[in-house]
């Protein structure tokens, strides 16, 4: 059965069933799948992220509800960079997103660099 589904994924885009029908859902037999029972669906090319939390693909550097780990949600003023849950509004090394580093001296204010 894996080696069936892997062939198939690799000549089909998977893409996402919110909102299809259980009828479309059972014509696409990579659909009917979880990562928790095939993990390497995850790391397929259209897939949310490479890791498997909860029965669902996603990426720990950037979900903010699998922040660094499965389960480890962030705060709701925090995003996720890097896989640690950071408040982009006051971060110097994360000023208004992930990886946005203020100038030497400058501090961060709303999400901006030295705002005055």
């Amino acid at each position: 059965m894996q080696s069936q589904v892997l062939s198939l994924s690799e000549n089909r885009e998977v893409t996402s069933l919110r909102g299809v029908g259980r009828v479309l859902a059972q014509q696409n037999p990579i659909a009917n799948l979880t990562c928790n029972k095939l993990p390497r669906i995850c790391r397929l090319k259209r897939s949310p992220g490479p890791d498997c939390c909860n029965k669902k693909c996603v990426d720990v550097k950037t979900d903010r509800l699998n922040c660094g780990g499965c389960g480890y949600k962030c705060k709701y003023i925090e995003t996720c960079c890097e896989g640690k849950c950071v408040n982009p509004s006051f971060d110097k090394r994360h000023c208004g997103g992930c990886n946005k580093k203020c100038k030497k001296g400058e501090f961060c204010v709303y999400g901006m660099c030295s705002y005055a």
